[in-house]
This record gives structure tokens, C-alpha cells and sequence, in this order.
């Protein structure tokens, strides 16, 4: 019996030393050899501000995914993977685009500037830990949208890295960026545009140094 209990217990031990060597940190995403994903633009938690029914419902039934898809589209212009480093960035939807068809016009509508800013790094850690990525391996790359104003003409984000094996954030930033553009989705579609172009232009190497790479 007691031989029991210590073949199970070196069994967990085994496999908590196991789960340590192959658990991702922040810095393998500076590594070449690391597979990183890009997951797109999770919109579930995001509050429009200013904008009509009319235009929230449009961005509901259509220009969320509109803008999901217009990154992959125009990768040239969205360069995920320069801005990562990487000749190549493969992409996977499939897991925001479950997540952003559960949205309601009820849910994101406001009035209020003060929710320009409303979530906080724990926040982000709680919606990710709501993924299940379905035993893909490796680091995800994800944009969590906190705000969409109108009033401001800004966009908030959380640019955010997870290890996709255990559903666990190893880096998340905000940043706010400009919008512009001729209808609601290329509208917004800037913001993110700038949040890229910001990791390829001086996120990236700040990241890198902060990390002592």
C-alpha cells in the first residue's frame, strides 16, 4: 500500500517536471524556433462608445469578423508576422470567431468615456483562461479589444501572448491607437493596423531588452 502511495506520488512529480521543461515563457517568443499563432481580435469584452444601434448591430453581425478577416486578407499591410519577427505567423480563427458570435449589442453598447478603460491585466487572464484551444501547442498571439470610441476616436487593446497548451497569459500590454477610414470596419481596422505597425516599429526590441535579450 505505502508503495502505492509513493509510485503515485513520483508520478506527480514526474509530471509537474515535465509540464515545467515544456511550459512557454515570454521569452520564447524571441526565439526563432518557437511556433507562434495568431488568433485575432477577441471583441467579447469590448464597449463601443458613441456609435448608434443601428452602427453596433452592423459591427455585431458583420464587421467584427469583418475586421478579423481583413487582417488575414491584407496580410502585407497587417504584417503580424514582421512585426513578430518571423517569415511566416500561421493564423487560427477559429476559436475568436466562437468566442465573438456569443456578443449582443446590449452587452458592448455605451455612453461613457470612462469605459474607454475598464479592463485591467486580470481581467485579461480570466477571459483567457476561458479558452479551451484544443491541444494546440506553442504560443498564441491574441488582440483583446477593450474599447471602441467614437467620442475619442481611439481604440484600446490588450496585446496579448499566451501558451496555448495551458490556457495561460505570459504577456499582455495596452496600448490605445488612432482609427480612421471610410466605413465602420476599415474605421476601426486602423487601430489595429497601428498596434501592429507599433510592435514592428519599437515594441518588439523594447520587449527583447526588457527581457534582457
Amino acid at each position: 500500500m505505502k508503495q502505492t502511495h509513493k509510485t503515485k506520488a513520483l508520478v506527480i512529480i514526474l509530471c509537474f517536471c515535465i509540464n515545467s521543461v515544456f511550459a512557454q515563457t515570454f521569452k520564447d517568443v524571441f526565439n526563432p524556433e518557437t511556433m507562434i499563432t495568431y488568433l485575432g481580435i477577441d471583441f467579447t469584452n469590448v464597449k463601443v462608445i458613441g456609435h448608434q444601434d443601428g452602427e453596433i448591430m452592423d459591427l455585431v453581425d458583420r464587421q467584427f469578423s469583418g475586421i478579423n478577416q481583413l487582417v488575414l486578407d491584407e496580410s502585407k499591410k497587417y504584417d503580424v508576422a514582421g512585426a513578430l519577427h518571423r517569415p511566416t505567423v500561421p493564423p487560427d480563427l477559429s476559436f475568436v470567431t466562437a468566442k465573438n458570435k456569443t456578443i449582443t449589442v446590449d452587452e458592448i453598447k455605451s455612453t461613457d468615456v470612462a469605459d474607454e478603460k475598464h479592463l485591467s491585466d486580470a481581467d485579461i487572464n480570466k477571459i483567457i483562461k476561458g479558452y479551451n484551444f484544443g491541444g494546440k501547442k506553442g504560443i498564441g498571439f491574441l488582440i483583446v479589444m477593450e474599447s471602441m470610441s467614437k467620442k475619442s476616436e481611439r481604440g484600446s487593446m490588450y496585446l496579448t501572448f499566451v501558451d496555448m497548451a495551458t490556457s495561460k497569459v505570459l504577456y499582455t500590454e495596452r496600448v490605445t491607437e488612432k482609427c480612421g477610414g471610410f466605413g465602420l470596419r476599415n474605421y476601426w481596422a486602423k487601430s489595429i493596423y497601428e498596434a501592429i505597425d507599433d510592435i514592428h516599429d519599437s515594441k518588439y526590441k523594447a520587449w527583447q531588452k526588457a527581457n534582457s535579450l
